[in-house]
């Protein structure tokens, strides 16, 4: 075989993807090594057929992904020969308990619904929501997942100034940079104070600054600091500003000291987004929801919602799962009596720096400089333990990583890991 050049029908094939990546600011990501090399074979091997490559790349062996978050199961399988049931995920922050199993037994026994379409008015999720939450319906506008209603509410508002509270996830930030003509500032959480949040000095930032909107996280991912009630009417009686707040993980708290749902009819300027991926467990069904009394941005949303966006197993699984109040105090006990075990366990470790938590996860500093979140992420993944390496989230250090609650079986593995290593 002679090596020669490129194909042009590789070339276009492969430039396409890159292009297209590029456009959706997406990394390529070749997932399978014997794909990769095959791939390189091909394309540089003058007398090879391209059909089986044509073929791969048809049905999704090159797959793309935005910027990575927890762990992806799926990339492990293939790098270190994993099955994927055995890979102790501490960086998802997914409730380990799974899904209610009163809503999974109703799907199964509706399963036939999934032949019509749904309520396009959704009464019962919202009328289950309503109660859940403790508002109106009408206060409720669904989306599928809460990405979209982020994106949604910062498009509404389009500040001109905003500002996020950080460190935090990541897709806030990527929403504010598709604004135009607009700036970002940060309110920065400081370890000193174990990264919660200075009520007074974030007021006075955001009047400095005549900020619009500013976002926050409550429980904020990754530091599990919280807002309380009573701070947040602090902030919203003296800004003029629009608050967004993530309570994504909130469920995993005191919802009656620390969600702010409840004000929401009494603040139109806030909104409050909560996904479903977490606590309940069903990232898949792709349901998230926002609460917010501002009639002028449910007005513009509901206007342009898609009809039947929320699918039909969304619809059902919600109807009942918000409702299962079983499963929902069961999940909270379990989840609280093995955070505590997990944090009481990572604090002997004197090479470690244990932040206080109030979401389904634990911050930790590894103030010795013994090794760093990146080597020790190496370390446990090669015993099928993946941790979430922080140093991508601003203003924190290589030094930073965060564990999420699983099983206690799994969260004992953990601690004897870190025991061996520290």
């Amino acid at each position: 075989m002679k090596i020669g050049k490129v194909t042009s029908q590789t070339t276009s094939l492969i430039t396409s993807a890159v292009q297209m990546g590029i456009e959706r600011n997406l990394k390529i990501l070749i997932v399978d090594a014997s794909f990769r090399d095959e791939m390189m074979k091909k394309a540089f091997l003058q007398d090879e057929s391209n059909d089986e490559l044509i073929k791969k790349i048809k049905y999704g062996r090159i797959f793309m992904s935005k910027n990575k978050h927890g762990a992806n199961l799926f990339e492990l399988v293939q790098k270190y020969g994993f099955n994927i049931e055995d890979i102790m995920d501490f960086s998802s922050n997914i409730n380990p308990f799974g899904a209610s199993p009163k809503a999974l037994d109703y799907v199964r026994q509706n399963i036939d619904k999934l032949s019509i379409y749904p309520d396009p008015e959704y009464r019962n999720l919202l009328d289950t929501l309503s109660l859940y939450c403790k508002t109106k319906p009408e206060n409720i506008i669904l989306g599928a997942g809460a990405t979209g209603l982020i994106s949604a509410f910062i498009a509404y508002i389009n500040p001109k100034k905003a500002m996020l509270v950080i460190p935090a996830y990541s897709e806030y930030e990527a929403e504010l940079n598709k604004l135009k003509n607009s700036e970002t500032f940060y309110h920065v959480l400081k370890k000193e104070n174990d990264f919660f949040i200075d009520t007074d000095l974030l007021i006075s930032e955001i009047n400095q600054n005549n900020i619009e909107l500013l976002i926050m996280c409550s429980p904020n991912n990754p530091t599990g600091s919280v807002i309380a009630n009573e701070q947040m009417i602090h902030l919203l009686s003296n800004t003029n500003c629009h608050v967004l707040v993530d309570e994504t993980y909130v469920e995993f708290t005191d919802t009656e000291k620390f969600s702010s749902t409840k004000l929401c009819s009494k603040f139109n300027k806030l909104f409050v987004i909560r996904s479903t991926s977490k606590f309940f467990a069903v990232p898949g069904i792709r349901l998230g929801y926002g609460i917010s009394s501002n009639t002028g941005f449910l007005e513009h949303y509901n206007s342009f919602a898609n009809l039947w966006g929320i699918n039909i197993v969304a619809s059902m699984m919600g109807e009942i799962m918000f409702g299962d109040t079983d499963f929902i105090r069961d999940c909270y006990e379990k989840i609280s009596n093995e955070r505590k075990y997990l944090k009481d366990s990572l604090e002997k470790l004197k090479d470690l720096k244990v932040y206080p938590t109030f979401g389904n996860f634990i911050l930790c500093e590894i103030v010795s400089r013994k090794t760093d979140a990146g080597e020790l992420y190496e370390r446990l993944i090669s015993k099928a333990a993946a941790i979430r390496n922080c140093s991508n989230f601003k203003t924190l250090d290589k030094y930073f990583f965060r564990i999420c609650v699983l099983r206690h079986e799994q969260n004992e593995f953990l601690i004897q890991q870190l025991n061996e290593i520290f």
